[in-house]
């Protein structure tokens, strides 16, 4: 027996610069669930440091919730990798925390990096700036990911900035990840016809919500077999 689970899998707490401190991650529960979604996912810049306080404000609302991270590539392309297990997805963390450029972070113009701990208070400040890029080549993304059983997920391709098709253009060959995000669902049919590629791959669209308000309204389903995050992820990359 399959459900269809509303989801919004693109979402940033207060620990990303460009996030608002609104974003706690027992806030992005709670309206995550007053808003009647089931699956979400916290995908931070460059870090999962706030997935063990947003997985557990998750449980006792009652929604399914990965841990993840928007990646950003050498080539500054955005690419989300989201884990079933809290412990891949940090060990992950660590692998890429040695691959951010050393960049200290300016409070003054990109604003707090805030990690947060269980009871939904401030435990620590992160220095160093993690929206900057990384060294990993996108090339490099999806085996990198596979490692700590992780799915790379192309953010956003349809943005005119910092996404798969506007930074490199098109999808390289040898590409080996099996789903992708769009801002909005209406441009599916053109960047399909565009590129081949994705008509084989799976699609999400994802409100990459900075500000409480911004996070999806109930639109955007997933037809999972059980309500885990391992069964979406295999909703993530079953055929389209």
């Amino acid at each position: 027996m399959t459900e269809q689970l509303y989801y919004d899998l693109h979402l940033h707490s207060c620990l990303s610069p460009c996030g608002d401190n609104d974003m706690t991650p027992s806030n992005i529960a709670g309206m995550a669930a007053l808003k009647g979604l089931d699956v979400i996912a916290l995908t931070d810049h460059n870090s999962c440091r706030n997935c063990p306080a947003l997985l557990r404000a998750a449980a006792h609302f009652g929604l399914v919730a990965l841990p993840g991270m928007e990646l950003c590539t050498m080539e500054e392309v955005h690419v989300l990798c989201l884990f079933a297990n809290l412990n891949d997805a940090l060990d992950f963390d660590a692998a890429v925390y040695s691959h951010i450029l050393p960049i200290d972070n300016d409070e003054a113009l990109f604003g707090q990096q805030l990690y947060y701990d269980e009871n939904d208070a401030v435990c620590g400040t992160e220095p160093r700036l993690l929206i900057s890029a990384t060294d990993i080549p996108f090339a490099d993304v999806f085996d990198f990911a596979a490692r700590y059983h992780g799915l790379m997920i192309p953010a956003h391709i349809d943005k005119s900035s910092t996404s798969l098709l506007s930074n490199l253009g098109f999808v390289p060959p040898g590409s080996q990840f099996s789903c992708f995000e769009l801002q909005r669902m209406k441009n599916l049919h053109r960047v399909r016809r565009d590129n081949p590629y994705l008509e084989h791959c799976t699609v999400i669209c994802d409100s990459d919500a900075h500000y409480l308000e911004h996070i999806h309204e109930p639109e955007h389903t997933l037809l999972c077999a059980e309500r885990t995050p391992e069964a979406v992820l295999a909703a993530l990359t079953s055929a389209p």
